[in-house]
């Protein structure tokens, strides 16, 4: 028997039809192709076929040239796109950032009068589209159709797209994920054959990073929104999870029902940006749906849960700034072909309605600029919100039995099936917190002080030390911050939750330490990064974990005689503890405990400890 080499295009073609290939590498060759797994794929034909080339057309890019089911590597796509640049001035290619590992993050400007500075573009009046691919590296649909449209906007009669609005195109965000590409990356995904990774060289995941702000290519990232001001942010995703008709949901804080921080750019998006997004995208033939994700993952007749999003994410963090913000999500059992497609149509739409409507856009975005509620949501909770019902596109299911869990399965059929009236549950705030005049940060913090400039918030340096008589926070049992199934370190970080107890304190704040007041644009953003309650703020990501030691003791021998005496000479003092030992049968069976409680009402204490350096500044202080 002769057995045959398994080329590059009987590689193709396998992904293509979920053939196992003979001969292919793995402990068990029957799982060679994961395709072959997947639920089956509905046929699916489009107008928006036209869009694509031949692939011996001399511009077809490098994903049409495989048939859009393969994506190309880094090196091939940023050659691509000098090409391109080369051979039109509407487009330039700029280094913003480097990787982990120092790869160059690029963004192309396309423009029209070869505005291809900030500076040129806000003096276009034009608003500014700025799309994002990438951020996880194996969901790269959006870089291919991110090509196919600058290709056409340069050399294919498209260019009448920058008329009314200028478009800036980051072609793979996670550089680094991308290089580590493999064919089995995502085994729940229908192609491209190379799939990058999620996370980064430093296995951090940049749609968890906005606030924090550790990796560099995220860095890079704030800097490029506060260079350039864009008007709308996409960034394009591939999701996973349930089966359904719907093959490119898309959707933001405040969509539909849902609360938002920025209510009327929220209002815009639901009155102009999905209804043109939508049409487009069903004239092209697709078929768009809204961002959900299910209540139980093995019951679709439980419902859906829909935003909003905490703004470590992508979309929570442009609405939280007030700039108008999509999450994109193709769906991936749909054809790589059908999501590459749908995304240059959600581009292309996005162009226009942007250009289109520029003003109105303008007035909503300056008009929660200005806002300065007396209070701030935070902490938005999955459910538990208003509620509502949507009829949703499904498709239907069975369930078995798994002899390999041992539990319930899904089954999807890949036969369309309405299910009307789901319910859908949206996310609430779980606190308000009162917006204070201003923050201070203190010089021995420089890393929160230098992640502030990094996101843009405007705040006066200290030239001198400073004393003021300021609001204090004294934590309330801080405690390990439970995120995405447990307490352990996330995103690198040991993650914190805490309450707080507020005092009144005359406080010293050396040179070089900063006020950050909250009249501003960004003032919103400040007190989500300040306010130690809230789950992103720069407490919650561990930035002042020191807070939570303490290092002056007091020994035994010297507290006990001390709080005989005053037990003995302060009667107030003996009737509170008498009552706690009467209260709390633990504390008065733990000597240490009741040893600690004397010392903590002793001059001798670190008043220090839990204390919360980062002053608030109320009307009246100072």
């Amino acid at each position: 028997m002769i057995q045959r080499s398994i080329t590059p295009k009987r590689r193709l073609i396998a992904h293509c039809f979920g053939l196992a290939l003979a001969g292919a590498p793995g402990l068990f060759p029957a799982l060679a192709a994961p395709e072959q797994f997947l639920p089956p794929a509905a046929p699916w034909h489009g107008a928006s076929e036209r869009l694509a080339v031949s692939a011996t057309d001399p511009w077809a890019t490098p994903s049409e040239k495989t048939g859009l089911i393969d994506s190309p590597n880094y090196d091939d796509t940023v050659a691509y796109l000098k090409r391109l640049v080369a051979a039109s001035p509407l487009l330039a290619l700029e280094e913003f950032g480097r990787s982990a590992q120092g790869r160059p993050l690029y963004v192309v400007i396309a423009t029209q009068d070869a505005a291809h500075t900030p500076e040129a573009l806000r003096a276009s009046q034009r608003p500014t589209l700025l799309a994002q691919a990438g951020i996880h590296a194996g969901e790269i649909d959006g870089k291919d159709a991110g090509l196919m449209l600058l290709r056409d906007i340069a050399v294919r009669g498209r260019a009448g797209l920058l008329d009314r609005a200028n478009f800036l195109f980051v072609p793979i965000f996670n550089v680094d994920g991308h290089e580590r590409s493999s064919e089995s990356n995502r085994p729940n995904q229908r192609g491209p054959v190379h799939q990058g990774w999620r996370t980064t060289a430093q296995n951090l995941n940049l749609n968890r990073d906005y606030l924090k702000a550790d990796a560099p290519e995220t860095q890079g990232m704030l800097a490029l929104i506060h260079r350039w001001s864009p008007s709308l942010y996409l960034d394009l995703h591939v999701t996973d999870g349930l089966d359904y008709q719907y093959d490119i949901t898309f959707g933001y804080n405040g969509d539909a029902e849902s609360p938002a921080w920025s209510p009327r750019i929220s209002s815009w998006l639901n009155a102009v940006y999905r209804p043109a997004a939508e049409a487009a995208l069903k004239t092209a033939g697709h078929i768009p749906g809204p961002l959900v994700s299910e209540r139980n993952e093995h019951d679709l007749s439980k419902g859906l849960v829909a935003g909003p999003m905490a703004a470590r994410f992508s979309h929570g963090y442009g609405d939280l700034r007030h700039l108008p913000s999509v999450l994109v999500e193709n769906h991936s059992l749909k054809t790589y072909r059908q999501r590459v497609l749908g995304t240059y149509v959600l581009l292309e739409a996005s162009l226009d309605s942007l250009g289109a409507h520029a003003a109105e856009l303008r007035s909503a975005i300056e008009a929660d600029e200005s806002a300065r509620p007396a209070s701030l949501p935070m902490n938005w909770t999955r459910g538990g919100g208003g509620s509502t019902n949507w009829d949703f596109l499904g498709v239907a299911f069975e369930t078995y039995t798994s002899p390999a869990s041992g539990r319930t399965e899904i089954r999807w059929l890949g036969t369309p099936k309405l299910y009307p009236r789901l319910p859908v549950t949206f996310g609430r705030a779980g606190i308000q917190l009162a917006r204070p005049k201003a923050y201070w940060v203190p010089a021995t913090k420089p890393e929160v002080i230098s992640r502030l400039r990094a996101h843009g918030i405007r705040f006066e340096s200290l030239p001198a030390a400073r004393t003021a008589r300021l609001e204090m926070y004294r934590l309330v049992d801080p405690q390990p911050q439970k995120a995405e199934g447990g307490t352990h370190p996330y995103e690198g970080r040991h993650t914190l939750q805490t309450k707080v107890k507020s005092e009144s304190r005359t406080e010293t704040f050396p040179a070089g330490s900063v006020r950050v007041p909250t009249d501003q644009p960004l003032g919103d953003l400040a007190m989500v990064l300040l306010e130690p309650e809230s789950q992103d703020s720069f407490f919650a990501w561990g930035f002042f974990l020191e807070t939570l030691q303490r290092t002056e003791y007091i020994e035994g021998y010297v507290i006990a005689p001390m709080a005989e005496r005053q037990l003995a000479e302060e009667p107030a003092l003996k009737a509170a503890f008498d009552k706690r030992l009467a209260d709390d049968p633990k504390f008065a069976a733990d000597p240490a405990a009741r040893l600690r409680w004397f010392y903590e009402r002793s001059k001798f204490y670190d008043d220090r400890y839990l204390l919360y350096p980062v002053g608030i500044e109320r009307g009246g202080s100072e």
